[in-house]
């Protein structure tokens, strides 16, 4: 290949849109679901620690050319954590699962409100933000009984998995709107831990669902905001 055509090659992949880095952790993310959906363990178990990984890929496509400093950090932190506690199992197989997941996601969504409030916000807060506050109240109430040992952790990883969802309401639209479906997934998989008499077995795939989804978005709004964001001082949005 000439100096020539690789600059031309080189051209094109940097011309190609930035979604296009996003179709692999689509398309891995539908078949974990399906997976789940039909039982089939062996293939769930690799795709689900795939997501993350394959997001991270999406999130430097997207954003590629631009240099994001701390606020990729964070945003790298937060999918690292969550991956994490994808394999909590695997990963930290001497210790109890469900502590550790609470710990790893815990960490996530602190790196994504530090993101979110200091790097990403565009707006103040929109009065129907305090909705997140009164579900925090209601699942903290329903579950309590149920939570054991697991009382206080479980109302802690509620107020940040809250609070990602409340200060992504001054963000972008398809962040908040990935936020809320992030908080989704945790509140399905909190009434299947809990309560598992009372949830279907369909519930399963739905919690992976509602996060692939909530994941994905919330990294395409950061990913999309970011690079404009570089390009200021290093004061933005203080």
């Amino acid at each position: 290949m000439t100096a020539e055509s690789s600059r031309s090659l080189s051209a094109r992949v940097a011309g190609l849109p930035a979604w296009i880095g996003f179709v692999p952790y689509v398309v891995v993310s539908i078949v974990h679901v399906v997976a789940l959906g039909v039982g089939a363990d062996a293939v769930a178990g690799p795709t689900k620690l795939a997501l993350m990984p394959l997001l991270a890929v999406a999130a430097l496509w997207a954003g590629r050319g631009s240099t994001w400093g701390t606020p990729a950090t964070l945003l790298f932190l937060a999918l690292a954590f969550s991956w994490l506690g994808d394999g909590a199992g695997t990963f930290f197989p001497y210790a109890p699962e469900l502590p550790v997941m609470l710990l790893c996601f815990g960490l996530a969504h602190i790196a994504y409100i530090v993101l979110f409030w200091r790097f990403v916000r565009i707006k103040r807060w929109p009065a129907w933000a305090l909705v997140y506050a009164a579900w925090w109240l209601l699942l903290v109430v329903v579950l309590w009984p149920r939570l054991g040992a697991l009382s206080f952790a479980v109302a802690i990883y509620g107020l940040v998995l809250g609070g990602t969802a409340a200060t992504a309401t001054r963000c972008a639209p398809i962040i908040a709107v990935g936020a809320a479906f992030f908080l989704a997934s945790d509140t399905i998989l909190a009434f299947r831990l809990f309560t598992p008499e009372a949830m279907p077995d369909w519930t399963s795939p739905l919690v992976m669902l509602t996060y692939t989804l909530g994941q994905g978005l919330i990294v395409a709004g950061v990913a999309r905001g970011l690079p404009r964001l570089a390009a200021r001082t290093g004061t933005a949005n203080t």
